[in-house]
């Protein structure tokens, strides 16, 4: 069975910079401030970074190592069709919790995926991808999928697999 394939790659141009409004961070030698989840940051302007071409010199190389894995775009223009919390502000606490569960569902679907370049048993690969189809959808996310994903079992079932995997692989000592 082939992975699903999911494009992890951030286009920020599809997005409403929702990273840059939904995460926290503090002050501290990756950002110049620090700052609340759900608040846009001081440097954002419209939907882009006003100082994004130098980030690391401002101060902001956290900024510039965050990978969204494409969860952001994903939620902007799959589960709420293009709109943006900038122009309808009733749209930032449901992009925050889609947000947030998209980023999860790419991250265990990215790990399984880094999974089949381990030495795995046969039983294993088996479990890898019978997990791999269990997070594939043939239809587009919504909020009502994505928080059931988030509150249901299968993060557990990834976390427990890759756990299981991590305990097999380390060096006894």
């Amino acid at each position: 069975m082939q992975d699903q394939q999911i494009d992890f790659r951030p286009n920020c141009d599809a997005c409403a910079a929702l990273c840059c409004v939904m995460l926290p961070f503090d002050a501290g030698e990756d950002f110049g401030f620090g700052k609340a989840g759900g608040v846009a940051c001081r440097h954002l302007q419209g939907h882009a970074c006003s100082i994004h071409a130098d980030l690391a010199a401002k101060g902001f190389a956290g900024c510039q190592h965050y990978d969204c894995l494409g969860a952001g775009q994903r939620v902007v223009q799959e589960v709420f069709a293009g709109k943006s919390w900038r122009s309808n502000p009733d749209l930032l606490a449901p992009m925050e919790r889609a947000f947030r569960a998209m980023r999860r569902l790419h991250e265990d679907h990215a790990l399984l995926q880094a999974a089949a370049r381990l030495p795995l048993t046969p039983q294993e690969e088996t479990d890898r991808t019978a997990l791999i189809a269990d997070l594939a959808v043939d239809h587009p996310q919504t909020p009502a999928s994505l928080s059931a994903y988030e509150t249901g079992p299968k993060p557990r079932a990834v976390r427990g697999f890759l756990a299981s995997l991590k305990a097999r692989l380390q060096p006894h000592r």
